[in-house]
């Protein structure tokens, strides 16, 4: 359950770097509000998922997965460039993510 858990906190990651993004600066209110939220979100469920995780596995998968979602968001969302240094470096990074998963 607690890797479900770190999975969401993860999620909210995603969905708060993204929120940064759409709030302009923190000019607009509602996505700053809507970010906020999902940061209060991802640390909460971070923090619960950590009281039976190890502290360096748990925060590592969590930041891995921010990285791997904020990459494919900017991509899909924002038409950000794609080259293949990029592409192997987002996979190492997934590949490190599954590894601290199975360690």
């Amino acid at each position: 359950m607690a890797w479900l858990i770190l999975f969401l906190a993860g999620l909210f990651e995603i969905a708060w770097v993204v929120g940064l993004k759409y709030s302009d600066g923190f000019s607009r209110p509602v996505p700053v509000i809507l970010t906020l939220a999902a940061m209060a979100a991802s640390m909460g469920l971070l923090g619960l998922a950590m009281k039976s995780l190890p502290m360096a596995s748990a925060y590592t998968v969590w930041v891995g997965i921010g990285i791997v979602g904020a990459f494919i968001a900017g991509v899909v969302l924002f038409a950000e460039p794609l080259n293949p240094i990029k592409l192997l470096a987002i996979a190492l990074v997934f590949c490190g993510i599954m590894l601290l998963k199975l360690a």
